[in-house]
């Protein structure tokens, strides 16, 4: 079996909270099965403290994440991208799957909202995660 490996593309407008969430989430729950990454339209200095808090709470570290611009060769080389609040800055490449999350924003909210966020992305990047590694033919 050499499938090709599926990839997500995570992108907020400051690569700091929900994606970075959303890409932590992803690499604990399919491992090495899903190539991951995240980027954003305007890339903070650093993550999101309240974010990388949050996640720690459910045991995944985000920390020593950086954020990063948003380029093309990201999207292009995607499989799946999915945008939370910055849909109109990323390109658009056909047969690319686009996905728009509403999030609410994490910058400069406290740790209770935060959670809320945190665990509404974990819940899609589980659905996200069931569908990409699905077997083939299997129906649903």
């Amino acid at each position: 079996m050499n499938e090709k490996k599926p990839s997500v593309l995570f992108v907020c407008i400051h690569n700091a909270g929900r994606s970075q969430m959303a890409a932590g989430f992803l690499r604990h729950l399919a491992a090495d099965r899903i190539e991951v990454r995240s980027a954003g339209s305007i890339p903070a200095e650093q993550i999101n403290p309240v974010a990388v808090e949050a996640m720690a709470e459910v045991g995944i570290d985000i920390a020593a994440g950086e954020p990063k611009v948003l380029t093309a060769a990201a999207v292009q080389d995607s499989d799946v991208v999915i945008t939370m609040g910055c849909g109109d800055a990323c390109p658009f490449f056909p047969g690319t799957r686009y996905e728009d999350w509403k999030l609410d924003d994490p910058a400069g909210q406290g740790i209770a909202a935060v959670r809320l966020i945190r665990d509404e992305i974990r819940i899609r990047v589980e659905e996200l995660v069931g569908e990409l590694l699905k077997p083939r033919g299997a129906s649903g």
